[in-house]
C-alpha cells in the first residue's frame, strides 16, 4: 500500500487552543428551507449547510480545497487503485449515545448503495463491497479504479450516520436524524426553522463555542438583511450582491465572499415522463437557440453586480478542468432565430420553475426577457426549492432553474447529473457515449487522461444541452460583528468550529 495520509501537527494543536467563554445562540439566515434531513436522500444545498454542523464525515476539505481527515485519520489506496482503507477515529460517539466505529461506517455506506430513496447511489456505483477489517479499519473493494470515491467521501455519501436509529426510521430518519456532529438535532418546523443544540460528547467538544444553532429560511433577502441588522440575525448566508456594498459600510456588518466550484443551470426536461414531451425537451436545436439567447455576462452585472463568473459548463473556467475549445458562448439572436426556424418554430411557449427567492426571481425575470427576443414566450413559476427539487424528481416540470453547489472533484458536478442512470439525472438525459467518457474518466489515475474524457464529455454535453448552464455565483455573506472567528468555506458551507458570539 502507498503511505498512508495522516492527520498533521498542525490541526492536532488546534484542538488545544484557548477559546473564549461559551455563548449563547447563532441564528443563521439561509436562503430556502431544506428538503428531507437525511444524507442518504437529499440534495439541497441548504441541507448541506445544516450537515455541516449535525453530520461530520469521513473526510471533509479544507480552505485550500484539500482533503483532510475526519471520522477517519489515515487512509491508502491499493497500488492498482481498486482497494481503498480507511483508519476510523477512535473515541466518537454518535448523538443517541452508540459507538461509532467500523461497522457502523459500513452500516451508512451499504444504506446508502441500496436503500431505494438513496440518492449517493451513483456516487458509490465504483463501490463492489465495504466490510470492516478491524474494530477501527473499513476497506472499501471497487469494481473499478474510482479516484473520485474520496472525493464523494467528503460529503453526503461520506456523512455516517447512526445505525439504531436508521434501522428504526428507515426512510423516516429525516424526521429525527442522528449523526456524529459537533451539534445535534432538536426540533424543525417547516418553512420556519431548524434548531441544533451542542453535542456534550463531541470527539473535539474544545471548539464548539456556542451552545446552539438555529437555521431560518428567508428567501426574500430584503427581510434577511433587515434582520441581520436588527440582531436577529447573526449570519446572513447569499446576500443580494446588491446589498454587498451595504453590509460593507454598516459598522455592525462584516462582508465576506467566496467563488464556489458549483454552477447555476436551467435543467430541460428531455426524458422524466409525460412532461417531456414538448419543443425543448424533443429538438437540442431549440435548446442552443434558447442558451444562444442569454447574454451571461449582462447577466452577471445586473443580479450578481458583477461578482459572479460566466460559464456554460458545469466546472468554471477558473477551473484547470475547464475545456478551453468551449468558451462561453456570445449572444447571438439572429443565430438563435435561425435555428428555432430550423426546429420549425418562430415562436416557442415553456414554464420555467424556479425557486422563490429573490435572487433567483430578478435572474430569471431577466432572462425571460432576453430569450423573448428570439421568440420564447416563458412562463416562470415560482416555488419554495424543496418544492422545486421534488418537481424535478417526479419530473413535474419542462424546464427547471436549479443551483449546485459544487464539489472538488470534477466528477461530482456532472457524473450524477448526466448519466443514464444517474442519482441527480432529474432530466432524464441517457447517453451511452457520455456514460463511457465519465466513467472512464474515473478509472484513470492519470490528471491528462481524466481530462481528455471530460472535455470530451462536455463537448456532447455542450451540443445536447440537456442542462443549459448560465454560470456560477458568489457565496456571499453578512455577519454581525458579535460573532467571532468566522471563514468562508470555498465550498460554501458554514463551518461553526471555532465560531463564537460576543
Amino acid at each position: 500500500m502507498k503511505k498512508f495520509a495522516t492527520l498533521t501537527s498542525a490541526l492536532l494543536a488546534g484542538a488545544f487552543l484557548a477559546f473564549p467563554a461559551m455563548s449563547a445562540e447563532l441564528r443563521i439566515g439561509i436562503n430556502d428551507d431544506a428538503d428531507v434531513l437525511d444524507p442518504a436522500q437529499s440534495r439541497s444545498f441548504v441541507g448541506r449547510l445544516v450537515y455541516t454542523s449535525m453530520c461530520d464525515k469521513l473526510v471533509d476539505i479544507d480552505q485550500n480545497m484539500k482533503i483532510v481527515p475526519q471520522l477517519a485519520t489515515e487512509w491508502a489506496w491499493s497500488e492498482d487503485g481498486k482497494a481503498l482503507t480507511m483508519k476510523i477515529r477512535d473515541g466518537v460517539k454518535f448523538h443517541d449515545g452508540e459507538v461509532l466505529d467500523a461497522a457502523a461506517v459500513v452500516a451508512t455506506i451499504e444504506r446508502n448503495m441500496t436503500m431505494t430513496e438513496s440518492r449517493r447511489k451513483s456516487e458509490l456505483s465504483s463501490v463492489e463491497k465495504v466490510e470492516a477489517t478491524g474494530p477501527l479499519e473499513v476497506k472499501f473493494t471497487l469494481k473499478t479504479a474510482d479516484v473520485t470515491l474520496l472525493a464523494q467521501l467528503t460529503d453526503r455519501a461520506g456523512m455516517i450516520v447512526g445505525p439504531k436509529a436508521a434501522k428504526e426510521l428507515g426512510a423516516n430518519f429525516g424526521s429525527n436524524p442522528v449523526c456524529a456532529g459537533p451539534f445535534k438535532f432538536v426540533e424543525r418546523i417547516q418553512q420556519d426553522r431548524i434548531v441544533l443544540e451542542k453535542f456534550a460528547d463531541y470527539w473535539d467538544k474544545d471548539r464548539i463555542l456556542v451552545d446552539k444553532v438555529t437555521f431560518l429560511p428567508i428567501p426574500d433577502t430584503t427581510v434577511k438583511l433587515a434582520n441581520l441588522r436588527s440582531g436577529d440575525l447573526d449570519i446572513a448566508e447569499r446576500i443580494a450582491a446588491s446589498d454587498a456594498q451595504s453590509v460593507k459600510d454598516d459598522p455592525n456588518l462584516t462582508y465576506a465572499d467566496v467563488i464556489g466550484p458549483g454552477n447555476m443551470g436551467i435543467y430541460v426536461n428531455v426524458g422524466n415522463g409525460a412532461r417531456a414531451d414538448n419543443p425543448m425537451g424533443k429538438d437540442k436545436r431549440l435548446r442552443q437557440a434558447f442558451s444562444l439567447s442569454i447574454d451571461r455576462e449582462a447577466l452577471g452585472q445586473i443580479v450578481f453586480e458583477g461578482t459572479s463568473l460566466p460559464g456554460n459548463q458545469p466546472i468554471p473556467s477558473t477551473s484547470p478542468w475547464y475545456n478551453k475549445d468551449l468558451p462561453v458562448p456570445t449572444r447571438d439572436i439572429e443565430k438563435a432565430k435561425q435555428l428555432m426556424k430550423e426546429a420549425g418554430f418562430e415562436t416557442v411557449d415553456i414554464e420555467m420553475q424556479h425557486a422563490n427567492n429573490t435572487l433567483q426571481t430578478q435572474a430569471m425575470q431577466v432572462i425571460q426577457s432576453m430569450v423573448a427576443e428570439a421568440g420564447f414566450n416563458v412562463s416562470l413559476k415560482a416555488t419554495e426549492f424543496a418544492t422545486l427539487l421534488s418537481e424535478q424528481t417526479a419530473g413535474n416540470y419542462q424546464m427547471s432553474r436549479s443551483d449546485w453547489s459544487g464539489r472538488i472533484d470534477p466528477d461530482g458536478n456532472i457524473h450524477q447529473f448526466v448519466t443514464c442512470k444517474g442519482g441527480l439525472n432529474d432530466v432524464k438525459y441517457c447517453n451511452p457515449e457520455v456514460d463511457k467518457l465519465l466513467d472512464e474518466a474515473r478509472a484513470s489515475q492519470d490528471d491528462a487522461v481524466r481530462k481528455e474524457k471530460y472535455d470530451a464529455a462536455n463537448v456532447i454535453l455542450n451540443d445536447e444541452l440537456p442542462i443549459i448552464y448560465i454560470g456560477h455565483q458568489p457565496y456571499a455573506y453578512g455577519v454581525s460583528k458579535k460573532v467571532e472567528g468566522f471563514q468562508p468555506s470555498p465550498d460554501g458551507m458554514i463551518r461553526l468550529l471555532g465560531v463564537s458570539k460576543k
